[in-house]
């Protein structure tokens, strides 16, 4: 009896012992039910902070631009004679007249011709004067071709050449030497611009004009010889100008004395005389000079006033971004019209530099007041000014070459 009781009070145990259990898991899990189950975590990263976009540090030219006033703007493009700055003949000597004129209209640069050169020692001393009268250094610039244009050959004895066509056969290496031999022998009177090498070829044996002036009057001869030339003249660390762009070779008249016209297609033009100007371009010529050659199958007026051909053929199709200069404003070819409104009409049809205007107070109030009147845009005046400084910051006139290559 006694067993059995202890047996009964064992099972009694044992099922109190199950159902505490049972309660104990029954309320874990209730508990567990009421907690809200952790998020998953998740790899939240910063957002990356956006990389400012820099601001383009100006060079010294645009830095130059910003300071200057809108006059100091519009001389920046006259290339002119000492004559029409200080109103008197045969300037060979800095004088106060000049001076003066020179702070009033700081000019460009200064075109120098024979009556401006007596001696070595004097033609030295006269472009250290100007240059030292002007803030902004200047193209100090001649024609110096060789034979018949040969202004310090003449005057004061350095090297003879002869005219370019007479070295034709002589290949490139010998177009190369002899630009080379021009920019030195110039570089030593205080130049720093050659308005050289011809471009035109002699295709018309009747034209005077240009004649043996030319490189050739084969196409693709020119086209070699003047690329060499180019080089050449870069070897002398001389800024070089290709002329007489479209090309004055096969015209019949000069164009210093009247109205010249080159009788070419779009397309013969393409062919023959733009291949000398394409050459000399992309062997780095740093000027291109247009002549006042009136091209009857594009253009009605000469070239200087002709955006068809300075803008879109010169600039665009052949891809010149240099410095455009126009031709001698004075010549015949150029029309009649008052020196302010021929300047006005270049710069509209893209050319930089004028050259050989001789009423420059009269141009420089002509300017001002298109600027004013929106007929000469402030970007676009900006825009020659620019390439006028950025030329001679290549060069060091403005400090130190940038190191452009050329």
């Amino acid at each position: 009896m006694r067993a059995v009781l202890l047996i009964l009070i064992a099972i009694a145990i044992v099922i109190l012992a199950v159902l505490i259990a049972t309660r104990a898991h029954t309320t874990e899990s209730k508990h567990a039910a009421a907690m809200p189950s952790p998020s998953p975590q998740t790899d939240v990263s910063p957002e990356p902070t956006p990389t400012p976009t820099p601001t383009p540090t100006p060079d010294a030219a645009e830095a130059m631009l910003t300071g200057m006033t809108t006059r100091e703007k519009i001389c920046q493009l006259l290339i002119v004679q000492p004559e029409y700055m200080a109103a008197s003949s045969a300037v060979t000597q800095m004088s106060p007249a000049l001076s003066e004129s020179m702070a009033e209209y700081p000019v460009g640069g200064m075109l120098l011709t024979i009556p401006n050169m007596t001696s070595p020692a004097q033609l030295t001393a006269l472009t250290a004067a100007l240059q030292e009268a002007s803030d902004i250094p200047l193209i100090l610039c001649l024609d110096e071709e060789g034979g018949d244009v040969a202004r310090l050959m003449d005057k004061v004895g350095t090297t003879k050449l002869a005219n370019m066509y007479t070295y034709r056969s002589q290949g490139p290496a010998t177009a190369r030497a002899n630009g080379a031999t021009l920019g030195r022998d110039l570089t030593k009177f205080g130049f720093n611009t050659d308005l050289a090498p011809v471009a035109d070829v002699w295709s018309n044996p009747q034209n005077k004009v240009i004649g043996e002036r030319a490189y050739s009057d084969n196409f693709d001869q020119a086209a070699t010889l003047v690329a060499a030339a180019v080089q050449g003249f870069h070897d002398s660390d001389t800024i070089c100008c290709l002329k007489h762009f479209p090309g004055h070779g096969s015209t019949r008249a000069d164009s210093h004395e009247q109205a010249a016209y080159v009788d070419a297609s779009l397309d013969e033009l393409r062919k023959n005389e733009f291949l000398p100007f394409a050459a000399g371009i992309e062997a780095g010529a740093d000027m291109v000079m247009v002549g006042h050659l009136t091209v009857p199958a594009l253009d009605t007026v000469p070239a200087t006033f002709s955006k068809k051909i300075v803008t879109e053929l010169l600039r665009e199709e052949l891809g010149f971004d240099g410095v455009v200069i126009t031709d001698g404003l004075e010549m015949k070819a150029a029309g009649s019209d008052a020196d302010g409104k021929k300047a006005l009409r270049a710069l509209n049809a893209g050319c930089d530099l004028l050259l050989g205007l001789e009423d420059i107070p009269g141009t420089v109030e002509t300017l001002e007041k298109a600027v004013k009147d929106g007929s000469l845009s402030m970007d676009e005046l900006d825009a020659h000014v620019l390439r006028v400084l950025r030329l001679k910051l290549q060069y060091g006139l403005l400090g130190e070459p940038d190191g452009a290559d050329r």
